[in-house]
């Protein structure tokens, strides 16, 4: 049995297997060696890259707009006369921290968003948002509810909002610049939409109260008030009686306060109509949308650079593995054999499957 020396002069084994040490001159010797599958290897990766993002990958754009909440002027007053009797109505709170990340995302929004028309290149001039996002040009296969689900779902991931200091940055993404901008403006035309209306009912629902209020408050001024005149009828004299005029004070008050309280609620139902019926502006526009003039995605010299980083680094991986089996004894040329032939069957058994599948 030859011994570990002459296995180590065996001509048929390269001397950069000799021993457990590899210099970087046997390194650059077996990149040299392997050169062309190292530069054939990236080339191929890149040309599969190449032919990808450019016809199998679809344009992402994005537009921008920075916005910020607006009160909109309540009936803050009314609110004041509500809460002395035990009942707070939150009128007009247009409270960013709440508004914009929940309401902008929510599905109630983009449910609306839906019903709206949009020109696209794609699809033709006033389409609903709910055909370009869905079924498209071909006729719908599913039921309306899984339609609006899917556009629901769809809507919202395409909306993205981020808090900067007072204000928000709003960012909308499609396919195409000239739809991503008149989506992002149509967004928030109906978030303002929608904050006028459900302030317009929270004001509504004020004024009722006040309305109510007030009519009980005018029975209860009445009859305090028939109370002190019939009082006064039957007590003429109260000069030289304290419990008479203690009595009458207590009635009189009971009628200065009621007349105080019908008073206010009686302005303040002025003011709530007016509110009501008042137009405001709940969102603050500081940049409009613009249509982008460059997709934002894919980034397809990136995606390229990377693959040919990618294929460098396989080919030197092939090319060590290569060199490693062509220099190899008998026993390990059948072991690379039999990986080979395996891998070939493995590969052989899945195609067809696919095939099948597909």
């Amino acid at each position: 049995m030859p011994n570990q020396s002459q296995q180590n002069l065996d001509p048929q084994l390269p001397h950069y297997f000799e021993d457990g040490i590899i210099s970087i001159t046997d390194v650059l010797l077996v990149l040299v060696r392997q050169l062309k599958v190292i530069i054939i290897t990236p080339s191929i990766i890149c040309s599969l890259t190449i032919i990808y993002v450019f016809f199998f990958t679809s344009p992402v754009y994005e537009s921008s707009a920075k916005i910020m909440s607006s009160s909109g002027s309540g009936t803050t007053q009314a609110l004041g006369v509500a809460a002395q009797f035990g009942i707070n109505i939150p009128i007009n709170q247009s409270e960013p921290q709440w508004v914009y990340p929940e309401i902008i995302k929510s599905r109630t929004l983009a449910r609306a968003m839906l019903q709206r028309k949009f020109d696209t290149e794609k699809y033709g001039t006033q389409k609903p948002l709910l055909q370009i996002l869905t079924y498209g040009d071909q006729e719908p296969t599913v039921g309306i509810d899984t339609l609006i689900k899917a556009g629901i779902n769809r809507v919202i991931g395409m909306i993205d909002i981020q808090q900067n200091g007072s204000f928000y940055e709003l960012t909308l993404s499609g396919f195409e610049a000239l739809f991503v901008r008149d989506f992002a403006t149509s967004l928030i035309e109906e978030l303002d939409k929608h904050q006028r209306e459900y302030n317009k009912a929270k004001t509504s629902k004020t004024r009722i109260f006040i309305e109510e209020r007030l009519l009980s408050t005018q029975f209860e001024l009445e009859s305090a008030e028939e109370a002190l005149k019939d009082f006064t009828d039957r007590n003429r004299r109260i000069e030289n009686s304290p419990s008479l005029q203690l009595e009458r004070q207590r009635l009189a008050r009971e009628v200065s306060v009621l007349t105080g309280v019908f008073t206010t609620l009686k302005q303040q139902l002025e003011t709530t109509k007016i509110e009501e019926v008042k137009e405001s502006v709940y969102v603050v526009v500081l940049d409009p949308p613009e249509a982008p003039l460059w997709p934002s995605r894919p980034n397809k010299r990136f995606i390229v650079i990377i693959a040919g980083f990618i294929g460098i680094g396989i080919g030197i991986i092939i090319g060590f593995i290569k060199e490693y089996a062509e220099n190899s004894g008998e026993d390990e040329k059948e072991k690379m054999s039999e990986v080979k032939l395996l891998l070939n069957k493995y590969i052989s058994n899945i195609i067809p499957s696919r095939g099948l599948k597909e």
